[in-house]
């Protein structure tokens, strides 16, 4: 934390470039980009200090939600801003982020310091599922819109029903995480962990609201400056969100999940990185579909390109194989990797947009 923390020197940075240097895109957004990174981390090291006191279950769910604070505040600046097509990239990249990127990292990490991980691999099936379910919702719009012809116009009721359905879903898998069901996501090492904690109440919360507070504003300063940073480094602007905008989103569970796993909690690991997958799709997407009504003329929609559903597809696809036998391994994160880095290649290179 100490190295990662003497990032919050770019939030002045980012503040002052800003204001003396507004046309100078590109060192803005690199400067409020890493201003955000210790943001997250600190947003990450009181959650975790919450979560100690939870339980694997619900600490982990702690986690993603605090975690995907960054990511919603990111969202709603762009939304603002009418950047539809990057707020639909970010939360598809935030979906495969978790999933391969963060998640593979929490393997390899923890695989290469402990021989073989377990963890409930019921309960990750059934997360598994969610997002199934999260990418179906995503891919029908988009094929009511083309079946419909000239009545497709009207796909933006049908979006507005649809993530009704999902804040619904969302709500019952709650019930079933954290009532019904728990045992499944309570892990063992809960209780092995139960006095190492080292803030109280007070402080965890106290940093969780000024590291909110830190993230908003960066991404304010960020969200202005993506477009034109992104023409400068020559990257499309889906590129942008599923992967840059993405990762700085996730940056608060990427950093938790793996440390999770070096402690050998792989349940914690799997609830904050799977968790927070389904939390963005079946809570996040939602909310800013509903809270876009009240942006302007052309609220967002569900109407994501095909492209984007299919790298969704995938990323829940590999995480139920590498997931069913309820074992991990530092293979199994490479693995994980490795599809994450050939989606960015292709990705990369799409011209301007995502691959249909």
């Amino acid at each position: 934390m100490k190295i990662t923390s003497l990032l919050l020197l770019f939030v002045p940075v980012a503040v002052a470039l800003e204001h003396l240097a507004p046309d100078q895109h590109l060192w803005v957004f690199l400067a409020s980009a890493l201003a955000i990174v210790p943001c997250a981390g600190w947003m990450g090291k009181a959650t975790e200090e919450l979560a100690v006191r939870t339980g694997e279950g619900i600490g982990g769910l702690l986690n993603a939600t605090f975690g995907n604070a960054a990511e919603l505040i990111i969202a709603f600046a762009a939304l603002r801003a009418g950047l539809h097509d990057v707020v639909k990239a970010s939360l598809a990249g935030s979906i495969i982020g978790n999933i391969l990127l963060v998640l593979g990292a929490a393997m390899l990490a923890g695989g290469l310091r402990h021989r073989e991980q377990h963890f409930n691999p019921s309960a990750t099936r059934s997360q598994a599922t969610m997002l199934t379910l999260a990418a179906i919702a995503l891919f029908l719009p988009a094929a009511y819109r083309a079946a419909a012809g000239p009545e497709g116009e009207r796909v933006g009721g049908v979006s507005v029903a649809i993530a009704l359905v999902l804040l619904v879903t969302y709500a019952l898998n709650l019930l079933f995480v954290l009532v019904t069901h728990r045992t499944y996501f309570s892990g063992d090492a809960a209780a092995e962990h139960a006095g190492a904690q080292t803030w109280g109440v007070g402080r965890a919360l106290g940093v969780l609201a000024a590291a909110t507070v830190g993230i908003a504003w960066m991404s304010e300063i960020l969200v202005g400056a993506v477009e034109p940073a992104a023409h400068a480094l020559g990257m499309n602007r889906v590129f942008v969100g599923i992967f840059i905008v993405a990762i700085l989103g996730n940056a608060a569970e990427h950093a938790t999940a793996v440390t999770a796993a070096l402690g050998n909690r792989m349940e914690l690991s799997l609830g904050i990185a799977v968790g927070s997958s389904v939390q963005i799709a079946l809570f996040v997407t939602p909310v800013l579909v509903l809270a876009s009504l009240g942006f302007g003329p052309q609220p967002m929609d569900l109407v994501f390109v095909p492209g984007l559903v299919l790298t969704v597809f995938f990323a829940v696809l590999v995480l139920g194989q590498v997931s069913g036998d309820g074992e991990s391994n530092w293979i199994k994160g490479v693995q994980l990797l490795a599809v994450y880095l050939i989606l960015a290649i292709v990705f990369y290179f799409a011209p301007g947009k995502a691959p249909q």
